[in-house]
């Protein structure tokens, strides 16, 4: 059989052109310390809304910072749009729309006038429509009202709005995001994620850093999990509870009982994890440890009829992408590192 043609240097190899981000071995190890990333292996299908996790210390920042060329891999390599980071940063980047540890303001400017010095300094944009652009942008991220209060006066979710609005000054073909929605309202993250299905509709891949889980949950079509500082899964979201869980992502047993005390001790001796009760809520994994042949859920409520256990309400419910984080990562849900 005949060997696959080779790729032009610096240009991706057949096969690989629907991957927006491409990561192989890719390492960072500061000094004196063990590595921030270890042989990371990602792969960012193009056109997909790639949710990034991981538990604070996991590599994620670092990770998105070697992928825009902003620090040196200590091993492996990164592919940007097919090109390899940070070697052609210059022709990448244009492309690239990212905001990255939340964006870097002028404070004694306006917020527009913000936006406008972002413009100039991109040499590829045309100075005759900088207003019409810096425009669209403010309109876009919901700050045309706001656009010229001095930036300093900004609130948190204001100023991310403004960094975001930046990074859509030009159509990019991939927008990262690191916390996108921090600092803003309840209402201001449901205009975002609204935002972001917008752009991914229009043909551009998102890669967004977050640690809200029911975000990731929401807008993401793909994601990723990191733990001290290595890739533990990723695919497709609708995949990912099903893989960690089973088919069907059947995942804990919901109990309602006035007996919640009683329930966790006849659950545990049928061997039920993570057990908890929340009032007269009574919760537990079904996922049995491997090997172990799963419980029998009708030999569960009969246990506790039999047990006593006053049981109001008994069902299972479909694992959530937080249970399946738990499962994998082994810790909780502060998870902004």
């Amino acid at each position: 059989m005949p060997a696959p043609p080779a790729a032009e240097p610096g240009r991706a190899a057949p096969g690989e052109e629907d991957r927006v981000i491409e990561t192989r071995g890719l390492t960072k190890v500061y000094r004196g310390g063990r590595p921030a990333v270890d042989g990371l292996d990602l792969a960012v299908p193009r056109g997909s809304v790639f949710g990034f996790l991981g538990p604070n210390g996991s590599g994620k920042t670092t990770t998105i910072r070697m992928l825009m060329g902003l620090i040196e891999p200590t091993a492996g390599t990164a592919r940007v749009l097919g090109r390899p980071m940070p070697g052609a940063a210059r022709q990448v980047l244009p492309a690239v729309g990212a905001l990255i540890e939340g964006p870097a303001l002028y404070g004694f400017l306006s917020g527009r006038d913000n936006l406008r010095r972002f413009d100039a300094a991109d040499p590829a944009a045309d100075p005759r429509t900088r207003t019409a652009r810096v425009g669209r942008a403010l309109e876009r991220v919901g700050l045309a009202a706001a656009a010229g209060k001095k930036a300093r006066s900004y609130s948190l979710g204001m100023k991310q709005r403004l960094g975001l609005a930046a990074a859509l000054l030009q159509p990019r073909a991939l927008l990262v995001l690191d916390e996108p929605t921090n600092g803003l309202d309840p209402q201001g993250m449901r205009e975002i994620r609204a935002l972001v299905r917008e752009l991914a509709a229009d043909g551009t891949t998102v890669f967004l850093s977050s640690h809200l889980l029911d975000e990731i949950e929401q807008v993401c079509t793909h994601a990723a999990v990191m733990a001290r500082g290595r890739l533990v899964t990723q695919g497709p979201v609708a995949g990912l509870t099903d893989a960690v869980f089973g088919p069907g992502g059947r995942g804990r047993l919901a109990v309602a009982t006035p007996d919640p005390g009683e329930a966790l001790r006849v659950l545990a001796e049928h061997g039920l994890t993570g057990l908890r009760a929340d009032g007269e809520h009574v919760t537990g994994e079904l996922a049995p440890p491997e090997g172990a042949p799963p419980p029998d859920v009708a030999e569960l409520n009969a246990a506790l009829v039999r047990a006593g256990v006053r049981v109001r309400a008994f069902g299972t419910e479909r694992a959530s992408l937080e249970d399946a984080f738990v499962r994998l990562t082994g810790e909780g849900f502060d998870v902004a590192g």
